[in-house]
């Protein structure tokens, strides 16, 4: 009985050690919603888009050089030529967009809401943001920082001459805590005023009813411009934080982020190979020749049927170019040295010219 209970026993344990050890649980992949918005699946957006026949973009309605609406209702700048890349590119029209203003306290709810469909105005892809809203930001188109305007007349040159002053800036953005960390950090004391329009932390400053204003440096040089003499003001030479700008999607719908991802892509390799609104006919007839450079037949939908894998048409990058133009293009409409709001390309420029912009192949 003994041996025949031994051998039972060492029978057990060698059962157990052969056994699979048991699956551990399965870790949670996708991040819960954030409060009120509205969950989205894959290929969502883009079928609403169809539908509708109007792309929803959330925008700043005044910020000249990226977003500005007139009297007229007519809508310029850097932000609202790249809602018509994306308009062009799902419905073959650039005039097909529905410009939605947003301020910096309700652009990310009307994103999480379904109100727009991408918001392209001028947002700081930070970490929280990231992490905590839902939502995903596609490739920075803009690599700013943070800056401080005065006026000339003031005096002012350094951030310690503002020990003690009153900074007007907008409310809900980045800017708010990026001053508090730099006015810390050297112990200067000051007094924020905050304002939800960026056209009200302009005038007030101008006004004399605060001693500075801080901003993204590339929209100071925008409000400058809005100055009667914009000579007037100066921009310190202190840059305060960094400031990547980049389109923002709700999470949930991996297509439409690719959509909005590979139309920059499309811009910045465009602009690399030198395909213009004015020469895309005669590329994209050189391009049918066999030994013609293989990622230009893939651009122009010659080979490959690249749109279909995101959806589209095989022709989103000509319709695309074709009526918008290629990154370059844009940015000089906007921004380029003959008007009021020239900003020069600087890390702004493609890598082949020492830049950031670099688009990942169109294979």
């Amino acid at each position: 009985m003994r041996k025949i209970l031994f051998v039972l026993v060492i029978l057990a344990v060698f059962l157990s050690a052969c056994a699979p050890a048991a699956a551990p649980a399965a870790a949670a992949t996708t991040a819960p919603a954030a409060s009120g918005s509205k969950a989205t699946g894959f290929g969502d957006i883009l079928k609403g888009v169809l539908a509708r026949g109007k792309l929803k973009c959330g925008i700043n309605p005044s910020n000249p050089g990226f977003s500005v609406i007139d009297s007229a209702g007519a809508a310029s700048g850097l932000d609202i030529d790249m809602c018509r890349a994306v308009a062009a590119a799902v419905l073959g029209d650039p005039k097909a967009v529905e410009y939605v203003p947003t301020t910096g306290d309700t652009r990310f709810t009307m994103l999480q809401t379904g109100d727009i469909d991408v918001l392209i105005r001028s947002t700081t892809w930070t970490f929280t943001r990231d992490t905590d809203l839902g939502l995903n930001f596609a490739p920075p188109y803009f690599y700013d920082g943070q800056g401080i305007m005065v006026k000339k007349a003031s005096g002012f040159t350094k951030l310690e001459d503002l020990n003690g002053a009153s900074i007007c800036m907008g409310r809900g953005a980045t800017t708010e805590l990026n001053l508090a960390d730099a006015m810390a950090a050297k112990n200067l004391k000051y007094t924020a005023s905050l304002f939800d329009n960026p056209d009200d932390v302009f005038s007030t400053f101008d006004q004399g009813r605060c001693d500075a204003m801080s901003n993204d440096k590339s929209g100071l040089i925008a409000q400058r411009s809005m100055g009667k003499n914009p000579d007037d003001y100066l921009i310190l030479d202190v840059t305060l934080s960094k400031e990547p700008l980049a389109p923002v999607v709700r999470q949930g719908d991996d297509q439409w982020f690719d959509i909005v991802r590979w139309v920059e892509y499309a811009l910045w390799t465009a602009d690399e190979k030198n395909i213009t609104m004015a020469n895309i006919d005669d590329v994209k007839a050189k391009a049918a020749a066999p030994d013609a450079d293989a990622e230009i037949r893939r651009l122009l939908g010659l080979e490959g049927e690249m749109g279909a894998k995101l959806g589209l048409k095989n022709e989103w990058i000509y319709n695309m170019v074709k009526s918008v133009g290629n990154f370059d293009e844009i940015w000089n409409r906007n921004l380029g040295p003959t008007t009021k709001t020239a900003i020069p390309r600087g890390i702004n420029n493609l890598w082949t010219k020492g830049g950031l912009l670099y688009a990942m192949p169109y294979r």
